[in-house]
């Protein structure tokens, strides 16, 4: 890498919106970041994209190899010893257990290329069905809902920029402005009904917010669903055409009329009309989605709902309208494309289709009967950690499931039971301190790679910087132990575009097929959404789906038959309000990156909780003073602030904070069971003053 000044073009390290950047610096001194005029951003950034140089620095910055002593301090070691260490570990776990009592956790963060290699390495060098990664927190219910009715996932099968030209946006359990702030720029012309039980920052700006309890959400969208049937707004002609399954759902939705509506949910009868008007004027109107909607055991159900209410009114796949979920983490499109999801094979494959592990095994040179089938779902994987017949050795990378995972105190003694605990991370996470073996990896400035935003669209991460000498590449770890376990160097290889060539071939003819892109064309400015098959003329991708049919055999797309359940528990005497978990503008998922930022931490230095000033005169709790956040499964400490904007039912803790301000220390593991999706959003608590 080059010492002198030197300007690259990337994207930023955080969200899955990828904004565009460019990174100034030289050798080891100090880089900027400035916005790039990239079409998701158009030249703008949040504090996160601003200050993400800072990580880069971060005083506890791993740059060596740790190994646990005997005494149980971490201690430096050589990448040999440490590898070898790695080795023999896994090597013992499996001659005295088996193959699947070795597990990876891997991360919605990870580039394509690694997110690849992590799932070849699991099923081959390991031999184990027990790969999952961190998206199953975040998008599973939105993908297996997309699947159902689409056909196929794709966050939005529409640029981003299309949302500009919207007359109505409905965003069902997305608060954009303080997730996404550059992608507020393509709301600005259009009436916001914004769905979320907190008056966000994003309900602030829109013409219609509708304020449902935590866990109704479900039956807010068959109530909007059924005043479309009933005041005439379906489009039948598009219904008729293009889906099937509408009779089912409308029987359905009948039953719930404005009032049943308005009395389980809290919305009343007149917004719900106003919201269905507003979204039927018009055929320039989207539906979008986010972790609210997604993030309860009836997830997948709930994105149904919506999905069925966008196509009553005929918008997926039509010209200037349609229906999207906003993927939340940097690479969360294609990092569940590519292999790391247990039920899946690169290009979106299915690991339990002969078609598809036939193709993928030719690829990497193995009979398919080698391949494993599908194991653990993350929640699943990571709960029975340490059990008799769950993984007794753990790999972690690009996640940090003590601060991330719910029922945090259950995982953080399931990882404490294994006999053996990897994490690979440039950072000292909570996760990597429990470790018994900790590997340090290169950071965003210092790789390169390609990963796919919440539009399809894929793009490269290009390094500015060489990485602290004793820093490896997680291509470079994966490649080192699967060595040492007996495979074929030249199976794993290191280098980005050599792993890229490869991805290509494994997601050929794929629903996620990347043949068409290379690292050339990437590299010459084409925007290239999947899927962009590789032809005989190079295929110019496909921003826009559906508008000729969906993915299904008959081109239709399909209504979920889904009816509202509720939440998995009910508030009582003992536990009188609903919590419910969420981001900040500030803070990036777990953490572990934006509290190290100086300004970040700033502006938020510890866990608080948003309460209602009633709620708070009711259980003794003041502005500023601190109380105890108790659930069913344990508890956490916050600093109260006051909102009088906040449902008198609910209050909101963020989930970026690690040791006792750990949101996950209360959140309710139950499942969905389609995706595997535990019940963030939802958490019966009750809530205490401490002293300081």
């Amino acid at each position: 890498m080059p010492d002198a000044l030197a300007v690259t073009r990337t994207h930023c390290p955080y969200c899955a919106l990828q904004c565009g950047t460019r990174i100034t610096g030289r050798g080891g001194a100090a880089v900027t970041v400035e916005p790039a005029d990239f079409p998701v951003n158009r030249g703008r950034l949040c504090q996160k994209g601003w200050t993400a140089h800072e990580v880069l620095t971060a005083p506890d910055r791993l740059t060596t190899p740790l190994v646990r002593s005997r005494d149980g301090r971490l201690l430096t070691s050589s990448w040999d010893s440490a590898l070898d260490t790695v080795a023999d570990g896994l090597d013992r776990v499996r001659a005295r257990y088996g193959p699947d009592a070795s597990a990876v956790f891997g991360g919605g963060g990870l580039t394509n290329e690694k997110a690849y290699m992590l799932g070849k390495f699991a099923r081959l060098a390991l031999g184990t069905s027990n790969i999952d990664y961190n998206g199953r927190f975040c998008m599973s219910s939105a993908a297996a809902a997309g699947n159902d009715a689409f056909g196929v996932d794709r966050g939005l099968p529409f640029p981003v920029t299309d949302l500009a030209r919207a007359r109505t946006v409905l965003l069902a359990g997305a608060n954009v402005a303080e997730t996404m702030p550059p992608l507020m720029q393509h709301l600005d012309r259009a009436r916001l009904i914004v769905v979320d039980p907190r008056h966000s920052a994003t309900a602030r700006r829109a013409a219609l917010h509708l304020q449902p309890a935590p866990g109704t959400d479900l039956a807010l969208a068959l109530g909007l669903l059924h005043l479309a049937i009933t005041d005439g707004l379906v489009d039948k002609t598009y219904v008729d055409q293009r889906t099937r399954g509408f009779e089912t759902i409308a029987t359905r939705a009948a039953a719930w009329w404005p009032e049943r509506t308005e009395e389980v949910t809290g919305v009343s009868a007149h917004a719900q009309r106003t919201a269905v008007r507003l979204l039927a004027e018009s055929r320039d109107s989207y539906i979008l989605t986010g972790r609210g909607v997604e993030q309860h055991r009836q997830g997948t159900a709930t994105a149904a709902a919506f999905i069925n209410l966008a196509l009553a009114l005929g918008l997926p796949g039509t010209p200037g309208g349609g229906y999207g979920c906003l993927t939340g983490q940097g690479n969360g499109q294609g990092g569940r494309e590519h292999g790391q999801k247990t039920d899946q094979l690169p290009g979106y494959r299915s690991l339990t289709d002969p078609a598809d592990r036939a193709h993928v095994a030719g690829v990497w040179g193995v009979p398919p009967d080698r391949l494993p089938g599908p194991g653990l779902r993350a929640y699943e994987l990571l709960d029975a950690l340490g059990e008799e017949h769950g993984p007794h050795a753990l790999l972690v990378l690009g996640s940090n499931p003590m601060v991330s995972a719910p029922h945090a105190a259950r995982i953080a003694a399931r990882l404490a039971s294994l006999d053996l605990l990897v994490v690979a991370d440039f950072v000292p996470s909570e996760t990597a301190q429990a470790a018994d073996v900790v590997l340090p990896v290169t950071q965003w400035a210092e790789e390169e790679g390609t990963l796919t935003n919440l539009e399809g669209r894929v793009l490269r991460r290009r390094a500015l910087l060489s990485p602290p000498r004793s820093a490896r590449s997680d291509l470079e770890i994966l490649h080192g132990i699967a060595v040492r376990l007996g495979e074929p160097a030249e199976r794993y290889p290191t280098e980005p575009r050599e792993v890229f060539e490869e991805l290509r071939a494994a997601s050929r003819g794929g629903r996620a097929d990347y043949s068409g892109i290379t690292y050339d064309r990437l590299d010459a400015g084409e925007a290239l959404y999947w899927p962009c098959p590789d032809t005989d003329t190079p295929h110019p991708g496909t921003p826009r789906l559906f508008l000729d049919g969906f993915a299904h055999p008959d081109g239709r797309a399909r209504f979920a038959d889904v009816e509202h359940d509720g939440p998995a528990e009910a508030t009582d005497a003992e536990y009188p309000v609903h919590a419910t978990t969420g981001r900040i503008l500030s803070h990036y998922q777990s953490g572990a990156q934006t509290r190290r930022v100086t300004e970040l931490a700033a502006v938020a230095s510890e866990a608080f909780v948003e309460v209602h000033p009633d709620t708070a005169a009711r259980h003794g709790l003041a502005e500023g003073a601190l109380a105890r956040v108790t659930s069913a499964r344990g508890g956490m400490t916050a600093r109260v602030r006051l909102d009088p904007t906040l449902r008198p039912d609910t209050v909101f803790v963020p989930f970026h904070f690690g040791g006792d301000g750990r949101a996950n220390l209360f959140t309710n593991p139950a499942l969905d069971p389609r995706s595997g999706m535990p019940e963030f959003k939802v958490s019966a608590v009750r809530l205490d003053p401490l002293p300081e």
